[in-house]
This record gives C-alpha cells, sequence and structure tokens, in this order.
C-alpha cells in the first residue's frame, strides 16, 4: 500500500511534529498547507507546500516570488537561469543553472533558484561521466523553501507575513497537481 502523498512529503521535508499532527491522511494539499498557515507553522508550510508541488511548478513559483523583489545582479542572474529552463526545460539550461549555484555556493536567494532547477532531474555527475548522480526527489523543494526563506529575509521586521505571502501565491498551483 502506498504511503499518504501528504504523510510522505511530511516526512521527506522533515515537518515538525506539532505540524504532522494538524494533518491526516486523505487530506487534500491546499487544506494541509492552510491547516500548517493557520496553525502559526510557516515554515512547515512551506516544507509541505514545496514538496508537493511539481518540480516545475516550484520553480515557476520562485520566479514569481523573485520578480516582486529588487534584487541585486547576481540574484537576477540565478533567476533568469531559472526562467530560462521554464521557457525550454533543456539539459543544457539545467546544467547551467546547476553550474551557476554550485558556483554561487549557495549563499543568495539567486544561487538557491538556480538550485532549485538544478536539482530538478537530470544527473548531479560531470557531464562527461557515465554513471548518473541522480537528485533526490526533495531537493528542488529544499532549494525553494531556501530561496523563500533568504527572498522573505530581505525585510527582516516583515519576514514571517513575506513568508505567508509567497505560500499563497503557490496555493491555486497545487489544484490538481500530483507533486513529482
Amino acid at each position: 500500500m502506498a504511503e499518504d502523498p501528504i504523510s510522505s512529503a511530511c516526512r521527506e521535508m522533515e515537518v515538525s511534529t506539532e505540524g504532522c499532527a494538524l494533518l491526516h491522511p486523505g487530506m487534500a494539499p491546499q487544506a494541509a498547507v492552510r491547516a500548517l498557515l493557520a496553525g502559526g507553522l510557516t515554515q512547515d508550510a512551506l516544507k509541505l507546500l514545496a514538496r508537493l508541488l511539481p518540480r516545475r511548478y516550484a520553480v515557476a513559483w520562485l520566479c514569481q516570488c523573485a520578480r516582486e523583489q529588487p534584487l541585486p545582479p547576481e540574484d537576477k542572474a540565478g533567476a533568469a537561469l531559472a526562467e530560462r529552463w521554464l521557457r525550454d526545460p533543456s539539459e543544457s539550461n539545467r546544467r547551467a543553472a546547476y553550474a551557476f549555484a554550485s558556483a554561487g555556493g549557495y549563499a543568495s536567494p539567486g544561487a538557491w533558484l538556480a538550485a532549485a532547477v538544478g536539482w530538478s532531474g537530470g544527473s548531479l555527475a560531470p557531464a562527461d561521466q557515465a554513471v548518473p548522480a541522480t537528485p533526490g526527489p526533495d531537493l528542488t523543494a529544499r532549494a525553494a523553501v531556501a530561496a523563500v526563506n533568504l527572498l522573505a529575509a530581505v525585510d527582516p521586521q516583515r519576514f514571517d507575513a513575506r513568508r505567508r505571502g509567497f505560500a499563497a501565491h503557490a496555493l491555486e498551483l497545487l489544484v490538481g497537481s500530483h507533486g513529482a
């Protein structure tokens, strides 16, 4: 018997015990995220949301969040790589984003945006390596949570409100999606 998608996502993303207690098997994804937000568990809501979204949707969500921010050049470059991959999800565009994230040391929102793309599929091994190193199914979600938190941290006084706003952007994307 397959594990419930909500339970599986909670386990993979290490949602808190308190957060898991608010959820139940068979719960609709939107309802689950809303329950966590209503319970004041924004970090858990972001984790669950990011994992339940298909990877491409998660990247599109990040790009939407980034478009609304005044970003420094490095972050704009990472966002541009993510946007390029959304328009053309080729392996070369994914590898370019992965290389950017790696070179940036995962230290900025732009690097995490690019990491979400880089970790969305393909192989993390060098292109000339015969044995692929496939990214785990939760890596795009983990990069998405990091990017959202860093984007929200631009205004520390409104950190949680900004994260809640970013989560609200993605709730409609959960309707009918089946995570990937």
